[in-house]
């Protein structure tokens, strides 16, 4: 057994460290960028995934909505996860149209959505997106292994490749979150010279 937690201990420090990734860090950057406009101008964050990229949809936007690193007002996220409504609509139509259908009531022009899929092949997913794309919402995804079928629809995208399993890509994507919050707090919350001397006084303290 010891072999086995070694194992994979190896693949979630392999799985963190595709955060190193010049591709990786440009994501993060234009996301945050991206994001920290659409909430500085009014508009909301709507966010979707199935399973355990649901409960990384849940974390995202209650660190949003609460609080992270510091007090601050509140940021309006959503994440699409109310069981009566996804059962509501599962039951009337198709499971394939709980998402979009959530984007379409929740969602306006000028809003982000945040889709998580490590396959990119989540039917639900896909529609939600191409409900969010005709209703000029800005598109995000997080997808791993190949991309899948999303691979390329969304205006940003990042693609954790190399593993074969979900538990490991949803680890990346849970710590590029995380710093993607951290930057939108960066960006709202501080002037440049502030930000200058946070970042001066967290190099010192290590």
């Amino acid at each position: 057994m010891r072999n086995a937690i070694q194992n994979s201990v190896d693949l979630a420090v392999k799985a963190i460290e595709t955060l190193n990734l010049k591709s990786t860090q440009n994501f993060i950057e234009r996301v945050s960028l991206s994001l920290a406009k659409i909430l500085d101008s009014g508009n909301k964050i709507l966010i979707a995934g199935n399973g355990g990229s649901l409960c990384d949809a849940m974390h995202f936007a209650e660190e949003l909505t609460g609080y992270f690193r510091k007090k601050r007002k509140a940021f309006p996220a959503i994440a699409l996860a109310d069981p009566a409504h996804m059962s509501c609509v599962a039951n009337d139509t198709d499971f394939e149209s709980v998402f979009s259908r959530g984007v379409e009531a929740l969602g306006k022009e000028g809003d982000a959505l945040v889709v998580l899929s490590t396959s990119g092949n989540s039917p639900n997913i896909i529609k939600a997106v191409s409900q969010a794309q005709s209703d000029g919402i800005v598109t995000i995804a997080f997808l791993g292994k190949s991309g899948g079928q999303l691979k390329g629809m969304c205006d940003f995208e990042w693609i954790v490749e190399g593993f074969e399993t979900s538990d490991r890509i949803q680890e990346a994507h849970m710590t590029a979150i995380h710093i993607i919050i951290e930057m939108i707090e960066l960006k709202l919350l501080y002037s440049p010279k502030q930000l200058d001397e946070r970042v001066l006084a967290q190099n010192t303290s290590v």
